[in-house]
């Protein structure tokens, strides 16, 4: 009987050390899945701010390069995935009309991450939201409670997809703001097709860069405010 005590409590010693290190700051479960555990810093904090002026209609360059880096079909389906989509906005008043991006808005509080009742919807400590794969159920409470609509669930078995970005079928996903290449210091991909150069990406926290000085001198706003889930996405002409 001893024995059994001294194994169990050996057991949950180190089934508790490796729950410290999942959980442990900085230290990202979406990266582990992958064999590769990196810290990222709390000061960054990653956004964009996309120029509806410069987006035009029917230019859909962003939504097929996000297709093409994370494998994702791009079909119409009802039950096909969407990371990004274009919306066509009109003001019925002044007859004035607008094309933008819509995504997942990485929030400072995100809602999607306060209902997940396996902490598979997590946020990163640089601001980007993402989804575990290996701790995803499948439940669909992220998507109810994402005010963006900018979640889907995968009806269907993946193949050919790319190794950077793990999919499952019966999970959640949504845009990740192209994590791998912004920890490889790249930019996201819709970022880097837009040929009118309409969505900037950068460090919202530093004063110095390009992204963070042009919030702070042109009119921006946050889809949905009202809601003070603070986006990392920001809208200018909007």
């Amino acid at each position: 009987m001893n024995d059994i005590n001294i194994q169990r409590r050996s057991f949950l010693k180190t089934s508790l050390g490796v729950a410290a290190v999942a959980i442990a700051p900085g230290m990202l479960l979406f990266d582990m899945a992958h064999g590769k555990p990196q810290s990222v810093s709390g000061k960054v904090r990653w956004g964009m701010l996309i120029d509806t002026t410069q987006c035009k209609e029917g230019c859909n360059d962003c939504v097929t390069a996000c297709h093409r880096e994370n494998g994702v079909s791009g079909g119409t389906r009802a039950t096909d995935s969407q990371w990004i989509r274009k919306i066509e906005l009109k003001d019925v008043s002044s007859g004035r009309e607008l094309s933008l991006p819509m995504m997942c808005q990485h929030c400072e509080h995100p809602p999607c991450v306060d209902v997940c009742p396996t902490t598979a919807s997590f946020k990163r400590a640089d601001g980007i939201v993402l989804v575990d794969k290996h701790r995803c159920i499948g439940c669909r409470y992220c998507m109810m409670a994402c005010p963006y609509k900018a979640r889907s669930f995968v009806h269907e078995s993946l193949y050919d997809q790319n190794p950077d970005v793990p999919r499952g079928k019966g999970t959640v996903e949504a845009c990740t703001l192209c994590v791998h290449r912004i920890d490889q210091g790249r930019q996201p991909a819709c970022a880097e097709a837009c040929p009118n150069k309409a969505i900037l990406f950068g460090d919202l926290n530093d004063p110095e860069s390009e992204i963070a000085r042009k919030v702070g001198s042109v009119a921006s706003v946050q889809v949905r405010a009202d809601l003070r889930l603070n986006p990392g996405i920001r809208y200018q002409g909007l």
